[in-house]
């Protein structure tokens, strides 16, 4: 069994930190896991660090928008720092035995929201767009999905830092076996600028390839998207963002 105490000594004696045999004392355990928790927090935003995207459901209400995170109508542990491509809605037909997946486009930008004109158009939606508030963020739909007739669907990481907290004693039930060399490596890189050591290039580099077993095993390349604009016949103007 593996336990955040196990990484945390390891990356104290392997940092040179601590000597074989040696025990560290409270003080520096409980920054070791302070810095632990920030370095799995940072991973959080990083795809190829995460091992498992997450789906998200919600009637529609009518509404424009919709919060997202802890408590919120798309209630998840943690709010996402944003969604991912694989985004869509279901028309809501209980007669029917095969229901259709309707993908939905990513908007990423508040400045690419604020170009719709009319933003309280209701009819059937083709688009979300994704406001990273906190502790709650806000999803728009557009057209706005009118109540009770679709249920929407919402792809984003999962949250490393949710898994691992400060009840959790085993990480073998929660974690992939390939993370436990990354972390406890990365966390020793960490620990010798911390205590002001000199930088140890062999450290690095195993750090270093440990991170990248990590990005193999959880990198998905999804299909080439193009934006329509950029595949329709005529000639695209840089200019005027139009096609003339």
């Amino acid at each position: 069994m593996t336990t955040p105490l196990d990484l945390i000594n390891l990356a104290l004696l392997d940092a040179g930190v601590i000597g074989v045999g040696q025990t560290a004392n409270a003080e520096d355990t409980n920054n070791a896991y302070t810095r632990l928790q920030f370095l799995i927090k940072q991973w959080d935003r990083k795809r190829y660090l995460v091992f498992q995207m997450q789906e998200t459901g919600l009637t529609s209400t009518g509404a424009q928008s919709y919060s997202i995170g802890p408590g919120g109508q798309f209630n998840l542990p943690v709010r996402p720092d944003r969604l991912d491509n694989g985004c869509y809605f279901r028309q809501l037909v209980q007669s029917s035995p095969n229901q259709v997946d309707y993908p939905l486009e990513l908007i990423e930008s508040w400045e690419d929201y604020s170009r719709i004109c009319l933003k309280k158009l209701s009819t059937f939606p083709a688009y979300v767009f994704y406001d990273p508030g906190f502790p709650l963020g806000t999803v728009y739909f557009w057209p706005v999905p009118q109540a009770g007739i679709y249920e929407m669907f919402l792809l984003s990481k999962i949250s490393l830092s949710n898994l691992i907290t400060s009840q959790t004693l085993v990480l073998d039930a929660i974690l992939p076996n390939e993370y436990f060399q990354a972390l406890y490596l990365t966390l020793a890189e960490i620990l010798r600028t911390a205590y002001r050591l000199p930088v140890d290039p062999i450290l690095s580099q195993r750090a270093k390839e440990a991170r990248e077993v990590l990005r193999g095993a959880n990198t998905a390349l999804a299909r080439l998207r193009m934006p329509d604009s950029m595949v329709r016949p005529g000639v695209y103007n840089p200019y005027s963002d139009q096609i003339t």
